[in-house]
């Protein structure tokens, strides 16, 4: 891998030759319903049909096919709140070693029990009190492991970057790329391939409103932490950007947007009950900036990530609820990948 301030698309092009033999290249979705509601031609890069759920799985094998042989028999260690995890305890039992996960007490109950059922090890703390990072480390220390972070290395940046090489080599030409961002590495990965494919293709990260830490770092152009954010989106919980990634988002990034809690239901409601997928909310952010209008590009072509399906019931009952009454419930139409929909 090169040095990080190198980060280029030939690293994006290894990662993806590396995966190949581990992943599913999941679907682009497409649906006129769509298209007509928002004015643009929507294309949907479908991660919640992944392996694990979720993008996630594409940066921990990728940082843990890196590794010497002997350095990994040695198990690895993350810290997640669930998707993460669950693409680490893939990855691990794909490559024969063992795998520890960290994870927060109040970790989708769903998330934690796939990861379980994966063969990861699972240890918890608490959000509010404990550093999982330094947890983590801990735990290698002791057992001679290995960490995989979430986001803030380059195996797996460069891992994530593979979810845009697939979206742009499939569908060519994109005004606009959305894509969620959470600790950054998605988005930095994607990012970085779309500089590489097209100077005039503006990428935009979709954040919570409620977990705007790379939102107001953008703008104060440094990394600025926030208190705990009890947003739905789980994924999104992050306090402060990741310190790898960061420059890169400002490298390559357009600008962050911001949903609200009920703009990011309403997307899980649209894409439950249009489009017959389940996408969990923080999957759901690009959709939702792109239906409340959010997104300064108007009859292009978008890209929009949806980076994950693991959501649990009591989230799909809160976004069901919070959407009982909305008009873009009371109908269905299918969704075809031949854009049928």
């Amino acid at each position: 891998m090169t040095r990080p301030a190198d980060l280029v698309l030939a690293d994006v092009v290894a990662a993806q030759q590396r995966l190949a033999p581990y992943i599913h290249h999941t679907p682009v979705l497409t649906s006129r319903t769509l298209d007509n509601r928002v004015g643009q031609r929507v294309f949907l890069k479908a991660e919640n049909f992944q392996r694990g759920g979720s993008f996630k799985i594409r940066g921990a094998t990728n940082c843990l096919a890196a590794l010497p042989p002997e350095v990994r028999a040695r198990g690895v260690v993350a810290f997640s709140s669930g998707n993460h995890a669950q693409g680490v305890a893939l990855a691990a039992r794909a490559f024969g070693v063992p795998a520890t996960v960290v994870m927060p007490t109040d970790a989708p109950a769903a998330k934690v029990a796939a990861a379980r059922s994966y063969g990861a090890q699972i240890a918890t703390y608490d959000r509010q009190r404990d550093d999982r990072e330094a947890l983590a480390y801990q735990l290698a220390e002791a057992t001679g492991a290995t960490v995989i972070p979430p986001y803030d290395h380059y195996d797996v940046i460069a891992g994530q970057g593979t979810v845009a090489l697939e979206l742009l080599t499939e569908v060519g030409h994109l005004d606009a790329l959305l894509v969620p961002v959470g600790g950054g590495g998605l988005l930095a990965g994607c990012a970085t391939v779309a500089q590489a494919w097209s100077r005039s293709l503006a990428v935009y990260g979709v954040e919570a409103e409620l977990a705007n830490d790379t939102y107001l770092s953008f703008r104060a152009g440094q990394r600025l932490s926030i208190p705990p954010p009890a947003t739905i989106a789980d994924g999104m919980r992050n306090l402060t950007p990741g310190r790898l990634t960061f420059p890169i988002l400002q490298r390559t990034v357009r600008d962050i947007l911001l949903v609200s809690e009920d703009d990011i239901r309403a997307a899980v409601v649209f894409l439950l009950t249009r489009m017959k997928i389940l996408v969990e909310p923080t999957g759901a952010v690009g959709l939702a900036a792109l239906l409340a209008g959010k997104v300064p590009v108007q009859g292009g072509r978008v890209g929009v990530i949806l980076s994950g399906g693991n959501i649990d019931t009591a989230q799909l009952a809160d976004c069901l609820a919070g959407n009982r009454d909305h008009p873009l419930s009371n109908s269905s139409t299918m969704v075809h990948p031949n854009g049928q929909g």
